[in-house]
C-alpha cells in the first residue's frame, strides 16, 4: 500500500483519498488548494477488502472519491461516524449508498454536467466508430481477411437521446452539427426545453422505433435500471446501433448480447458495463459487432484536472459554509 501524506499540523480536519486508482488526483495541483484546511491523505491503491476501507476512511471528517470502483454503501458508512463529506470527482452517484449517507448527515457533493463535452465528445466517437465498423474491420484485417460489409452514412439518419441532462444535450447539438435528425426522451420533457435542445420529444418507444442510433444519457436509479431490455431491444429498427455512456446497470446486459448475436441490431458502443471491468466471461466480449471502451469518456488530461478541480471547490465550498452541487 502506498500512502502520501500532506500535513498541517494545526489543523486536525482529515481529508483523505482513500483510494487512487487508475491514477485520477494524485499528483493534481488542485489538492494543495486543500493545505490550509487540513490534513490530507491520499492512498494510491484500492482497499482490497472492506476491512481496509473502513479502516483508512474511519478518521475522515472528508472523503474525496476519486474513483467509482471503490463503493461506499451502507454498510460501510455505518461504520464512519466521523464523516462529514464525501466529494465525489464524478457526476454519477451510484456508488454511494444515499439512503444512508443522509440519515447520518453526511453530504455527498457530484459535478453535475462539468465534463458534459468531455463524455459527449467520446460517445460521438464511439458513434462514428461503431458506424464505420472500426473494431471489426481492423480484426478482420489483422486475421489476414479483406472484409466487405457496409458501413453506415449517419448524415440524415435519426439519432434518439434518452435523456437530455447536460451530456445528452452535447450528444443532440454534435448530432445536429453532422445533419442527423434528433429525436430525444425525457423523464420530464417541456416544449421549452426541446426548444432549447432543438430536439422533438417523443415516447420511449416511438424513439426506439424510429431511431437509427440510440444514444443513453440518463442517470442509474431504480427507475432507470435496465431501461433498455428485451422488449425495448425488440423495438429498435432492424441493424440501429445503441450507444451507452451512461451506466452499465441502464441495459440488461444479456439482452443487448442476444439482440447482437441474433443480427437484430447492428451494432453496440459501450463505454459502462454492470460489472466493472468485466469479467473474461462477460457476454459483449464474445459479441462481434461491438466497440468497447473501459469506462473512460472523460479521461482526457482535460477532463481529468476539470473533474479534480471540482472535488475540491466543492470541498472548500462547504468548509467555507456555502456548500454546492448537493446530492443529499
Amino acid at each position: 500500500m502506498k500512502q502520501k501524506t500532506s500535513s498541517n499540523a494545526s489543523r486536525k480536519l482529515k481529508i483523505i483519498v482513500p483510494g487512487d486508482s487508475p491514477p485520477q488526483i494524485q499528483g493534481s495541483p488542485h489538492l494543495e488548494r486543500l493545505k490550509p484546511y487540513g490534513d490530507v491523505v491520499l492512498y494510491t491503491d484500492r482497499p482490497e477488502t472492506p476491512e481496509a476501507q473502513i479502516r483508512r476512511a474511519e478518521d475522515a471528517d472528508i472523503l474525496i472519491n476519486s474513483r467509482g470502483l471503490v463503493k461506499w454503501p451502507a454498510e460501510i458508512l455505518c461504520q464512519l461516524p466521523k464523516l462529514k463529506l464525501i466529494s465525489l470527482c464524478s457526476i454519477g452517484t451510484d456508488m454511494i449508498g444515499l439512503d444512508e449517507a443522509k440519515k447520518r448527515g453526511i453530504t455527498v457533493c457530484n459535478q453535475p454536467g462539468r465534463t458534459a463535452p468531455v463524455v459527449a465528445e467520446h460517445g460521438f466517437g464511439l458513434m462514428f466508430a461503431l458506424a464505420k465498423r472500426a473494431a471489426f474491420l481492423t480484426m478482420s484485417m489483422k486475421a489476414g481477411g479483406w472484409p466487405r460489409m457496409d458501413n453506415i452514412y449517419l448524415q440524415g439518419k435519426t439519432l434518439g437521446i434518452i435523456g437530455t441532462g447536460h451530456i445528452g444535450a452535447e450528444m443532440a447539438r454534435l448530432g445536429r452539427a453532422i445533419g442527423m435528425n434528433v429525436i430525444a426522451w425525457t423523464y420530464h420533457p417541456s416544449a421549452a426545453r426541446a426548444e432549447a435542445l432543438g430536439v422533438q420529444f417523443v415516447s420511449l418507444d416511438e424513439l426506439l422505433r424510429t431511431a437509427d442510433v440510440v444514444s443513453l444519457h440518463v442517470r442509474l436509479t431504480e427507475e432507470s435500471h435496465h431501461l433498455i431490455g428485451e422488449r425495448e431491444l425488440g423495438l429498435m429498427k432492424q441493424d440501429a446501433l445503441l450507444i451507452n455512456v451512461a451506466r452499465g446497470g441502464v441495459v440488461d446486459t444479456d439482452a443487448l448480447a442476444s439482440a447482437l448475436n441474433s443480427g437484430h441490431l447492428g451494432g453496440a458502443a459501450i463505454d459502462v458495463y454492470d460489472q466493472e471491468p468485466p469479467p473474461a466471461n462477460h457476454p459483449l466480449l464474445e459479441c462481434e459487432q461491438v466497440i468497447l471502451t473501459p469506462h473512460c469518456a472523460d479521461m482526457t488530461p482535460e477532463g481529468v484536472e476539470l473533474l479534480n478541480e471540482g472535488a475540491v471547490d466543492n470541498i472548500i465550498a462547504f468548509l467555507e459554509g456555502t456548500p454546492q452541487n448537493i446530492v443529499v
